[in-house]
């Protein structure tokens, strides 16, 4: 990653996958450009903050014109890394790993879901969506034969450790957490933690706060 790339803020790279996904259903609605005013009515983002955004990465728009719509698409895509192929794989296939493995809209971002491992023994062998849920004895062998970018997991905090660093030792790039843990690994692997219950205290905070504004 270059000093530049490192200089953007989390809070900008957290807006580009809106961009991305606001893009697409322009494209799909058949809207070739569009200004950054009315692409901020779309979002409730700023004029003023989508073109700073992008301007971080080359501006892409012109004075008068705005944004090619569809160029801006591919240009966000590269920039997130989703114009490319990322093999997957879940590591937990309870409840919230097949709901994961099951949704379509992974594989139309890139991200196909490869393998699915679990050690439970009753669903091994069982498929979801055409992937067969393996043992965790077949997971080092399946990483290293499948190129495999990004492992997620979806398993008890008490295995994730130990899971996590089996997987640093097989050349995984990235890891999506959703096991309530944090995973102590080396500076190249790269770890989104996904902390489900926490979302949901944020969103009964601002409930209760709103409640309170409403009050006044």
């Amino acid at each position: 990653m270059s000093n530049k790339d490192n200089s953007i803020s989390k809070a900008v790279v957290s807006r580009l996958p809106r961009y991305y996904r606001y893009l697409g259903e322009l494209m799909e609605s058949g809207t070739e450009r569009i200004s950054s005013g009315e692409l901020s009515k779309r979002m409730n983002v700023t004029a003023s903050q989508i073109r700073q955004d992008l301007n971080n990465f080359g501006g892409f728009g012109q004075q008068g014109y705005g944004y090619n719509v569809k160029y801006l698409y591919f240009e966000i895509a590269k920039i997130l890394g989703v114009d490319k192929k990322h093999n997957m794989i879940i590591i937990g296939a309870g409840n919230l790993g097949r709901a994961l493995a099951n949704y379509a809209n992974f594989s139309k971002s890139g991200f196909v879901v490869t393998g699915l491992f679990d050690n439970n023994e009753t669903i091994i062998g069982k498929e979801v969506r055409g992937v067969k849920i393996q043992p965790m004895d077949k997971l080092k062998e399946f990483i290293i034969k499948n190129d495999v970018d990004i492992a997620t997991l979806t398993i008890p905090k008490k295995e994730a450790k130990k899971v996590a660093e089996t997987l640093a030792e097989c050349g995984i790039k990235g890891i999506w957490n959703f096991a309530h843990t944090d995973l102590d690994l080396p500076d190249n692997i790269v770890v989104e933690n996904v902390h489900l219950s926490e979302s949901l205290m944020e969103l009964s905070y601002n409930i209760a706060h709103t409640d309170t504004k409403s009050q006044r």
